[in-house]
């Protein structure tokens, strides 16, 4: 049996039996089917191409030399007052609430004062006896003294009649100043401010029994405000206290002024490890309440140079590097820098870049050289996507 088959894949395949040396079935059939299988259409596979990838990039600019480091901070009265009852007693009365304004010699609250009157009418009792007693003492002594001079009365007679006029004075001198410390404790029951101000807080109400010193209500003075800030000790090493610090409101920023600094605690916190420093406020603004929220900003000395995000920085053969982007072929290349100091939140840079060129600072992890990539939240189209129904060709 002979077979003929075309040697052309696209022809029909022909087949053709005739006389001659026969061949095994098993042989003939398995290399037809081996024929037919070769000539099917090879799908020719496409590489996907790679993604591009989303980048956030910062225009450097060249800074002047030094840091300026921002602070949050709240605005304080420069003096708080606790005022306060100099005795004990019930509290009867308290005339002021938070957020009064009090003026210098109003009446704050008052003290139950029974006691304190009481003491009085006894220290003048007293009084009233020891002066009949002087005067007592006094008539005797100006009687004896005439009869001295002739005899009818005797020389220490007369000396004793002298020493007990004396000791009556005393005791009137004594009843005096006991008649004086009473009325001051009658006046203690009664809290008078002593200067103008604007109550913050209140230490007891009307009912309570209060010891001496208890505050009963804090007045912030009227005049000076301070900025309060919670300080590092690395900016309170780097900064001079006549260093100019621009503070403005937290909710307002427009709403600002300056001020110096005026207190620095000599003990760091135990718990945040920062300085509590207190800045003088020239002439704040009405909105700058007591409490309100401020942020500080403070410019330290330093070198000049480029300032980057820390996020941008990263390492190519053992040295600071970082990306940088070409807006023409929007592809990246990697550049060594020279570093001048890290601060805060950003490196300052001292050679390698230029104002004005692009620095990638979020994604500098997943970079190659020469990567394509676009800008975060630009959109770009998917090329991996095609038509569904594309045209397979004809099968043989």
């Amino acid at each position: 049996m002979k077979v003929l088959i075309s040697p052309r894949c696209g022809d029909k395949t022909r087949l053709a039996f005739g006389s001659g040396a026969s061949l095994p079935h098993a042989l003939v059939f398995p290399a037809i089917f081996a024929l037919l299988t070769a000539c099917q259409p090879v799908e020719e596979s496409q590489p996907i191409p790679e993604p591009i990838r989303p980048v956030r990039v910062v225009t450097v600019e060249e800074l002047p030399g030094g840091e300026t480091v921002t602070l949050t901070g709240n605005v304080q009265a420069q003096d708080d007052v606790a005022l306060a009852f100099r005795v004990g007693g019930q509290l009867i009365e308290r005339t002021v609430s938070v957020g009064d304004q009090v003026r210098a010699g109003q009446i704050v609250a008052r003290l139950d004062a029974v006691n304190e009157r009481n003491a009085i009418d006894a220290a003048r009792a007293n009084l009233a006896a020891a002066m009949a007693r002087l005067v007592e003492t006094r008539n005797t002594v100006e009687r004896y003294e005439p009869l001295l001079s002739r005899g009818f009365v005797a020389r220490a007679q007369f000396d004793r009649a002298v020493e007990a006029r004396d000791a009556a004075r005393a005791q009137v001198e004594a009843a005096e100043a006991q008649v004086r410390t009473a009325e001051n404790q009658l006046g203690f029951t009664t809290l008078i401010a002593d200067g103008p101000g604007i109550v913050t807080a209140r230490g007891a109400e009307p009912g309570e029994v209060v010891a001496a010193g208890r505050m009963i209500v804090q007045l912030a003075r009227e005049g000076g405000r301070d900025a309060v800030f919670d300080v590092p000790a690395r900016v309170i090493e780097s900064a001079s206290a006549e260093d100019e610090v621009s503070v403005a409101l937290s909710t307002d920023p427009k709403v600002s002024t300056t001020g110096r600094v005026r207190e620095v605690s000599p003990q760091a916190d135990p718990v945040t490890r920062t300085f509590k420093v207190r800045v003088g406020l020239a002439s704040p603004p009405e909105a700058m309440r007591l409490g309100s929220t401020v942020t500080g900003s403070i410019r330290l000395g330093g070198v000049a140079g480029i300032a980057i995000p820390t996020s941008a920085l990263t390492a190519s053969r053992g040295a600071p590097a970082v990306w940088t982007l070409d807006p023409e072929s929007r592809t990246v290349a990697l550049r060594n820098v020279d570093v001048a100091s890290y601060e805060l939140d950003r490196v300052l840079i001292s050679q390698g870049l230029e104002p004005g060129e692009l620095v990638v600072t979020a994604g500098v992890q997943t970079l190659r050289p020469g990567q394509e990539v676009r800008l975060l939240g630009e959109s770009t189209p998917d090329p991996i996507a095609a038509p569904i129904d594309a045209p397979v060709g004809d099968r043989p």
